[in-house]
C-alpha cells in the first residue's frame, strides 16, 4: 500500500488499539464494569479491523493476471467493507447486548479506580492515533471539508481510520460518562446505559462505512477535477477535436481506466489518427499519472448527432443496448 493509503495512520492506530484492549480488559476483570468489556471488546475489533486493512493493501498489490487482467486494486475496498461488517457485528452488537444485560441485572462497580484509570489513559492514546490519521489525512483532503473528504475519498483506509478513531474517542467518552454516573450514584444501571451507548455508536459509524464502501466496491467514476484534466489532455484542436463522450472508472484507489470516444476529422489519415491517439494518452498520463488504462476510440464528429444529447441507451445500467448511428 502507498503512502497515500495512510499505512502510517494504520499502524498507530493498530499499536494503540491492542495496548488499549488489554488494558481495558484488565480493568474489566478487577471492576466487573460492563462499559470496559464492551470497550475491550470494541478496541480488539478496531485492532482486527486495522489488521484487515493492512492486508487488503498488501493483496492489491499483486500483479494482474490472465483471469483479473486489470489487477487487484479493489482489494483495499472489499477488506475496508468487512471492517464496516465487523464494527458492526463484532464491536456495536455486543456491546448492545451487554448494555441491555447490565440495564436488567445491574451490580455496583467494584475497584473504580481501575476503569478510571485506564479510560483516561485510553482517551490519550486514541487522541495521539486520532491526531496522526488526522495529519495524514490532511495530506489528501486539500479544500474539502471533513464530510466531503470522507465521502470523496477513493482510498478508503484513511475515512475508516478517522471514523473508528472518532467513535473510539466519543465511546470511551460515554464510558467514562457511564462509570462516573455509576459510582456517583451507587446504580449500576447507568454503566450498562453508557454501554448501550456505546453499541450505538459503534453500529452508526458501521452503517455509514459500509454505504460508503458499496459505493467505491459498485466502481466511482474520477473526481470533477480529475476528469476537467482528462478533458483538457485529450483535445489538440488539431486532429483530435472534441470528446464525444468519456467514461472513468476507478479499478483501485490509485488506477483509474479511462475510455473515450473522440472526434477527429473526416479527411485525417489513419497514421495521423494513431499517433494523435499516443500523443493523447501521454498527455493524459502526465495531466493524471494514476490514469493507467486509457482506451480512445476514434470517431467522426456529426453535429446533427451531437444535438440529440446524449445517448442513455449506450450506458451501462440503461436500457437493453441496439445499434446506434455513429457520431
Amino acid at each position: 500500500m502507498s503512502a497515500t493509503g495512510g499505512t502510517k495512520a494504520i499502524v498507530a492506530a493498530l499499536g494503540a488499539n491492542l495496548a488499549i484492549a488489554a488494558s481495558k480488559f484488565v480493568a474489566f476483570l478487577f471492576s466487573g464494569s460492563s462499559s470496559m468489556l464492551a470497550e475491550s471488546v470494541h478496541s480488539l475489533a478496531d485492532s482486527g479491523n486495522q489488521g484487515l486493512l493492512l492486508l487488503g493493501g498488501k493483496k492489491a498489490q499483486r500483479e494482474a493476471t490472465p483471469q483479473h487482467p486489470f489487477g487487484y486494486g479493489r482489494e483495499r475496498y472489499i477488506y475496508a467493507f468487512l471492517v464496516s461488517i465487523v464494527l458492526f457485528s463484532v464491536g456495536g452488537m455486543f456491546a448492545v447486548y451487554e448494555g441491555y444485560e447490565k440495564i436488567k441485572h445491574p451490580h455496583e462497580i467494584e475497584h473504580w479506580y481501575w476503569p478510571v484509570g485506564v479510560l483516561v489513559f485510553a482517551i490519550i492514546a486514541e487522541a495521539y492515533s486520532f491526531r496522526t490519521a488526522i495529519k495524514e489525512s490532511n495530506g489528501l483532503r486539500g479544500g474539502q471539508s471533513w464530510k466531503q473528504f470522507v465521502r470523496h475519498a477513493k482510498a478508503p483506509e484513511l475515512p475508516v481510520v478517522l471514523l473508528e478513531d472518532l467513535g473510539a474517542l466519543i465511546g470511551l467518552i460515554l464510558a467514562l460518562g457511564g462509570v462516573g454516573l455509576a459510582l456517583a450514584t451507587g446504580d449500576g444501571v447507568w454503566d450498562g446505559i453508557g454501554t448501550l451507548c456505546i453499541g450505538i455508536l459503534l453500529i452508526l459509524i458501521a452503517l455509514v462505512l459500509a454505504v460508503e464502501t458499496k459505493s467505491l466496491l459498485l466502481g466511482e467514476s474520477a473526481g470533477i477535477e480529475a476528469v476537467q484534466k482528462i478533458e483538457a489532455a485529450i483535445v489538440d484542436g488539431d486532429v483530435v477535436t472534441g470528446i464525444i463522450h468519456m467514461r472513468t472508472l476507478h479499478l483501485g484507489p490509485e488506477e483509474l481506466l479511462v475510455a473515450a470516444k473522440i472526434a477527429v476529422q473526416h479527411d485525417d489519415t489513419a497514421t495521423e489518427v494513431a499517433n494523435a491517439i499516443n500523443a493523447a494518452e501521454a498527455r493524459i498520463r502526465e495531466a493524471v499519472p494514476i490514469a493507467r488504462v486509457i482506451y480512445l476510440e476514434p470517431d467522426i464528429f456529426s453535429a446533427s448527432e451531437a444535438a440529440k444529447g446524449a445517448d442513455r441507451e449506450a450506458t451501462p445500467g440503461g436500457p437493453a443496448q441496439h445499434d446506434a448511428a455513429g457520431h
